[in-house]
């Protein structure tokens, strides 16, 4: 008889399959991650740290959360930082939703939202993105009951990269008052786009980000939440006084004092990279889900055996099927070097 809930015995976890991922051995293009190492004042921050005589602390925060703020546009209270965004999106649907609450979750997405739905009992509704139609605004508008809590936006999402835009998630917020609108912008830097200036008319709006993808720290976890204040007041209660280690905050105030250092590399990204790949795509009639991040969903004839080809020349993408089980590749865009050599080997195979 186990000691733990019975649905969560019911579960199964989230394993992306991160095994075998060696920097050195292959281009990573398959977790959406920054491409390139990170500029070398990060690394030098966290080198003091560990010569700085206070690893036996606890950490202490300083003025990050007033560091994010101004980066982000808003008040210092409407910040709190969190173990990456997964912690975030966790601790919000923890906080706004109990058993037998509703959820809506539109899919294809993240798969950390239905696990933290999953671990607190939560009524999933799922409809559909589509590929010309995108997010179902007007669908998750309709499946508005008094049992939703939280409502997903995911912006841009992620396997397809779909936007959705601002004025359609304020269309959602005013539908549904009593719910969180959990935005997740993981990928602002390269979508340029936020509800971030309307968090404090809009209670119910509570954001997601990170440092992880853009800023190329995923193995230091640093993440925040902005939304009101008073939200960010309750959200407090429930996170732990040192969840966030000193690490992640010596990286990102490094990071912070040198934005465009970081920076620079989505500039290349988005009007190099993703657009070469998108015109050859184009060029050899391969389906793919317009994109507003770093990332494509392709769709081509063998997909199987494109994937084969790039592993063996040492290319890494991730293979996702869409909604009606029809198998694609999720390919990250790197440098424009990276997205020539990406292309030679997918010109050799299509």
């Amino acid at each position: 008889m186990s000691i733990f809930k019975q649905h969560i015995d019911a579960m199964s976890a989230y394993k992306p399959p991160l095994e075998g991922r060696d920097p050195k051995a292959y281009t990573l293009l398959d977790f959406n991650e920054r491409t390139i190492d990170v500029a070398e004042h990060i690394k030098a921050a966290l080198k003091a740290l560990v010569d700085s005589g206070r690893l036996q602390m606890y950490p202490s925060y300083g003025d990050i959360t007033s560091r994010i703020a101004a980066y982000s546009g808003v008040d210092e209270d409407q910040v709190m930082i969190t173990n990456g965004s997964d912690h975030g999106i966790d601790l919000i649907i923890r906080s706004a939703a109990q058993a037998g609450d509703e959820i809506i979750i539109p899919g294809p997405t993240f798969a950390m939202y239905s696990q933290c739905a999953r671990i607190e009992n939560l009524v999933m509704i799922e409809p559909r993105y589509t590929r010309e139609g995108g997010y179902p605004v007007a669908e998750v508008i309709a499946a508005v009951s008094g049992k939703t809590r939280v409502i997903v936006i995911s912006n841009p999402n992620n396997p397809c990269g779909t936007l959705v835009a601002p004025a359609d998630i304020l269309r959602i917020a005013r539908a549904a008052p009593a719910a969180a609108i959990l935005v997740d912008e993981c990928y602002f830097e390269y979508s340029k786009t936020t509800v971030a200036d309307c968090i404090a008319d809009y209670p119910n709006l509570v954001i997601t980000r990170t440092f992880s993808k853009t800023w190329g720290l995923p193995s230091i976890r640093l993440g925040y939440i902005l939304s009101a204040a008073d939200n960010i007041l309750a959200l407090l209660n429930v996170r732990g006084p040192y969840d966030i280690n000193q690490f992640a905050v010596a990286a990102v105030t490094a990071a912070l004092e040198k934005p465009e250092l970081s920076l620079s590399y989505v500039d290349e990204v988005m009007t190099v990279s993703k657009p070469m790949l998108e015109a050859f795509l184009v060029a050899r009639g391969v389906d793919f889900w317009p994109s507003a991040a770093n990332y494509l969903w392709i769709f081509p004839a063998r997909p199987e055996q494109v994937d084969k080809a790039l592993v063996a020349s040492r290319i890494l993408v991730r293979p996702k099927v869409d909604a009606d089980g029809r198998p694609g590749l999720r390919i990250t865009l790197g440098t424009r070097a990276q997205t020539e050599r990406l292309i030679a080997v997918l010109a050799s195979v299509l």
